[in-house]
């Protein structure tokens, strides 16, 4: 069974971690993967750093940034993660753009994935509808987990699809905006989570999108399996350096 299903058997809210590989120095997206795993986080976001971030906001913006002048690519990112299985069991699952999977070849970075452990993707501009008809099928060859995304605005008739062709979590973002952190969650938002939940859709939601704290992990846990932090973690690195993971952890699962 895909680590990421496994994960999400447990009876637990589950704490998801993004952050961008290559960043904040090339050399430390294993040492932040290990960290991740040590301090009790459930899965982990890979960020694959690419030029033109459609989804991100302004701090995963500057760290793909970053990343990209430290000399992250495809191929260094394959290399560094080679051993990754070695030390690490929870769920891994590498975040990125289309355009540098379809450059190296979406079979060939589908099969380096499941050669190295990756249990699934998140590709926030690939079209659902062209996934299923084109790439669903190579994925599924690979043992990978494609993670659909859905949002606010997405139709009831479009999720019921999403979760018909997805077979891990579906990816509920809190906002119709860009990757950053809030304060707290409002009525819009709330609403939002309790129509989904009374959807009692076959995959688990996690949210991501706005989770910066224990307040906001415990409003989108209250309706979802799980929730995603990504731009509070990055600036947490940015500020704190990798050695000072634990912290960040503790501050959310108070």
């Amino acid at each position: 069974m895909n680590k990421i299903n496994q994960k999400l058997q447990e009876d637990k809210k589950l704490l998801s971690i993004y952050f961008t590989a290559g960043y904040p120095n090339i050399d430390d997206t294993v040492s932040i993967i290990q960290g991740l795993e040590k301090n009790g986080v459930d899965m982990i976001e890979i960020g694959l750093p690419f030029s033109d971030p459609l989804a991100d906001g302004p701090t995963i913006q500057a760290s793909s940034t970053q990343a990209l002048k430290n000399g992250m690519t495809t191929e260094v990112l394959f290399k560094q993660l080679k051993d990754i299985r070695k030390s690490v069991t929870i769920p891994l699952i590498i975040m990125g753009y289309f355009n540098p999977m379809l450059q190296y070849g979406v079979e060939g970075f589908c099969k380096k994935c499941k050669e190295i452990g990756i249990d699934g993707l998140i590709i926030p501009d690939l079209p659902v509808d062209v996934y299923h008809d084109d790439y669903k099928a190579t994925f599924d060859k690979y043992g990978l987990i494609n993670v659909l995304l859905i949002t606010p605005q997405t139709s009831d008739q479009r999720i019921r699809y999403i979760d018909s062709i997805s077979n891990g979590f579906i990816y509920m973002v809190s906002s119709a905006s860009t990757t950053g952190t809030q304060t707290g969650f409002g009525d819009e938002q709330t609403q939002y989570f309790e129509r989904i939940a009374k959807m009692n859709l076959k995959n688990p939601q996690i949210v991501g999108f706005g989770i910066s704290n224990n307040e906001t992990f415990t409003q989108a846990t209250k309706y979802a399996k799980g929730a995603i932090i990504g731009s509070a973690f990055v600036k947490h690195v940015t500020n704190k350096g990798v050695n000072n993971i634990d912290g960040f952890v503790n501050s959310i699962l108070i």
